[in-house]
């Protein structure tokens, strides 16, 4: 579905000829302080944001309440994804299981 993959600079990525070789898909770093190289990425930061803001106490955050703000953004329509949902997209390109 994808032909190229931008990351960050961290050294979870060290290892990215390995995602290049095995998917075949091109890898391509993003520049420090360039957060509008990765605009997907940086809209659902702000998407998470409006559930826990800056600040939030993470320790104090459920399972469920988790769970809860991350089924309000998959199923919340994008217009990158022609106004589908990510949850309508996974659907239709992965067999999932009853």
């Amino acid at each position: 579905m994808r032909r190229t993959l931008t990351l960050d600079n961290g050294t979870e990525n060290a290892q990215h000829e390995r995602i290049t070789a095995s998917v075949g898909i091109r890898c391509f770093f993003a520049h420090p302080y360039a957060s509008w190289q990765r605009g997907t990425n940086e809209h659902i930061n702000g998407l998470i944001r409006w559930y826990l803001p800056k600040g939030t106490d993470f320790s104090k955050i459920t399972d469920r309440q988790i769970a809860q703000i991350e089924s309000l953004i998959n199923n919340r329509p994008r217009k990158c994804l022609g106004f589908r949902t990510p949850i309508e997209v996974a659907a239709s390109s992965v067999a999932l299981r009853r």
